[in-house]
């Protein structure tokens, strides 16, 4: 049996049916395979396999990042309370300089 590596970015029409086949609803951690790379990078993947290869497609970790970053600023958002701020937006009464 073959295996392959592949990177989310560039997945074919093949491999992107067989995970949703398999992963209808998304992906959980349970699904998730950590390894390093020649490079010593972490990667993460979820497998896939077809009648005659096995793929690891990669997760992409700075999308993981960027989605979490996402929800911490919503968090800190929602916890500021500034929509709660009084502001005074009262704006000069044009016709008390007419009248002068």
């Amino acid at each position: 049996m073959i295996r392959k590596i592949v990177d989310f970015q560039k997945l074919t029409d093949d491999v992107l049916q067989l995970l949703v086949q398999k992963y209808p609803d998304g992906y959980d951690d349970d699904d998730i395979i950590t390894f390093r790379n020649a490079n010593n990078e972490l990667i993460h993947a979820v497998e896939v396999s077809s009648k005659d290869t096995v793929y690891l497609v990669k997760i992409g970790v700075k999308l993981e990042k960027a989605m979490e970053d996402f929800v911490d600023q919503s968090h800190d958002l929602e916890d500021s309370g500034d929509d709660d701020l009084d502001v005074d937006i009262s704006l000069p009464d044009d016709d008390a300089d007419a009248d002068e």
